[in-house]
């Protein structure tokens, strides 16, 4: 028999990097509306302020913690913070990401760094500092943010695919080390969504109108349609799902 209550999050504390807008915010709301209190990270205190104001208004237990994910003091900073302040981590979401377009023979070396910087260096630095905390506890849940292009390329973001590959492999290497400590890492891949980071595609009509024929659902992911998979990940109900990637994509990587 399954029990309902398996699939709730009350009592647990999570961790949402780079959410303060977007997908982050969306899977932030989703794990708080399952019953955990959330931190909300990013860079811009305008931005986040807003964000913990707005989920709050909903009735949610929300807290805000600014600081930069690719910075491994700040890091270790916040985390002992929150642990001090608010409680024990129990679920974390590494979700900070950023995109930067251009063929492969112009891309500039800068923002290669950049997008790595972001989309993988910040998983190793934030996954390690509470997976440190974790372990003692032999108790946890990391989702690390994957993509579609874990496992497909499009013209034009060969290092954001790179990044991305990376990510999934990184996944399943920290399940492989962290499993015996009770801690399950998985990934969660969006398809294309629509956010602040795909605005310009989905106002291209050439590109969406591609897009949607084919994506068998035969439309853009809402991020609302990411948060009961991030639920599903974060809570009893995959406890015994590791090192697996998630793809929230309408049916894209399945496929030509």
């Amino acid at each position: 028999m399954i029990d309902a209550d398996t699939f709730r999050l009350d009592g647990r504390l999570a961790l949402i990097t780079g959410s303060s807008a977007g997908i982050g915010l969306a899977l932030a709301r989703g794990l708080a509306q399952a019953g955990a209190a959330v931190v909300l990270n990013g860079r811009d205190t305008r931005r986040l302020t807003e964000a913990t104001g707005q989920l709050r208004g909903e009735g949610l237990q929300v807290h805000a913690k600014g600081f930069d994910v690719c910075d491994a003091a700040a890091v270790e900073a916040a985390v002992d913070e929150i642990e001090a302040d608010i409680g024990a981590i129990d679920v974390l979401v590494n979700n900070a990401g950023i995109q930067r377009r251009a063929p492969f023979h112009e891309f500039k070396a800068e923002d290669w760094q950049a997008i790595m910087r972001t989309n993988l260096d910040s998983m190793f630095i934030v996954g390690q500092a509470v997976a440190r905390r974790m372990v003692p506890r032999r108790s946890g849940r990391i989702i690390n943010i994957c993509s579609v292009q874990s496992e497909l390329g499009r013209p034009g973001i060969a290092p954001y695919t790179a990044s991305k590959g990376a990510v999934k492999m990184l996944t399943k290497g920290m399940a492989i080390d962290l499993g015996p400590h009770g801690i399950n890492v998985n990934g969660l891949g969006p398809g294309y969504f629509k956010t602040e980071l795909n605005a310009k595609l989905v106002a291209d009509e050439a590109f969406s109108g591609w897009l949607v024929n084919r994506t068998p659902s035969r439309r853009w992911g809402d991020v609302e349609d990411l948060a009961p998979a991030a639920v599903f990940l974060a809570s009893d109900a995959s406890r015994f799902v590791n090192g697996h990637i998630l793809y929230v994509d309408g049916g894209v990587t399945a496929t030509l």
